[in-house]
């Protein structure tokens, strides 16, 4: 017995944004759920429980941020953000009030399922039993249990904080994690704003676990955003 398709809600208000999203999901196999309004959006996503939204901010009844807010007071499904909102400050606000990831339009098809492909990869990996050991493509392991990180066979030791932030990025593992969410959960609510601290621990990490620092395949710089590990 095949499995279900994956249900993705598309919330968008451009009737032929939602056209081409559907014919690009269903060549795909996915099932589509659409909703025009924020309102419809959150009535289909309490309706149908999809496995992915795709989001766009600039709804005619509510800002896009708002429905963020409301699904994640209810919901852990991942939010990909789909905007023509391309400024730093936007991204850093939908991934602040729960957003997973986001592309700007106009964007390509490819692209836009490689997004859904990693959502999808990271909802399934929150839901499976927790394992005590995480692996980060093909040279990196992490024993959660042990608190051991091994890079390409050789144990490497990592401070407590650089410990923290590993794991911090190992939680949403795929999607963008802003400066802010980093700063707040690896030092305090009351180190938000010390983005110093961010860098100088990030550039250590990437030293002990890159193979080429200064071309990380793994740990990546969203510019004025933040961080996103790359996991396979």
């Amino acid at each position: 017995m095949s499995e279900p398709k994956p249900t993705i809600l598309v919330i968008d208000d451009e009737p032929q944004m939602r056209k081409l999203v559907r014919l690009t999901l269903s060549s795909h196999d996915y099932r589509v759920v659409e909703a025009a309004t924020g309102a419809e959006g959150l009535l289909q996503a309490s309706a149908h429980t999809p496995d992915l939204v795709l989001l766009d901010l600039g709804l005619p009844d509510m800002d896009g941020l708002e429905v963020a807010r409301r699904l994640r007071e209810w919901s852990a499904v991942p939010i990909l953000v789909l905007s023509a909102r391309g400024q730093e400050q936007s991204k850093v606000a939908a991934l602040d009030d729960g957003a997973d990831d986001y592309l700007t339009k106009p964007f390509g098809a490819e692209e836009l399922m490689a997004r859904i492909r990693v959502g999808l990869r990271h909802a399934a990996r929150a839901r499976e039993a927790p394992s005590s050991t995480v692996t980060i493509g093909p040279d990196i392991s992490v024993d959660l249990g042990r608190r051991v990180v091994t890079v390409r066979g050789a144990e490497v030791h990592l401070t407590p904080i650089e410990y923290k932030l590993l794991v911090a990025l190992l939680q949403n593992a795929g999607g963008v994690v802003t400066h802010r969410k980093l700063l707040q959960q690896v030092w305090g609510p009351g180190n938000v704003e010390q983005m110093q601290y961010l860098r100088v621990y990030m550039t250590n990490l990437r030293r002990k676990l890159e193979e080429t620092p200064a071309r990380p395949r793994y740990l990546l710089t969203e510019t004025g955003v933040g961080y996103r590990l790359k996991s396979d």
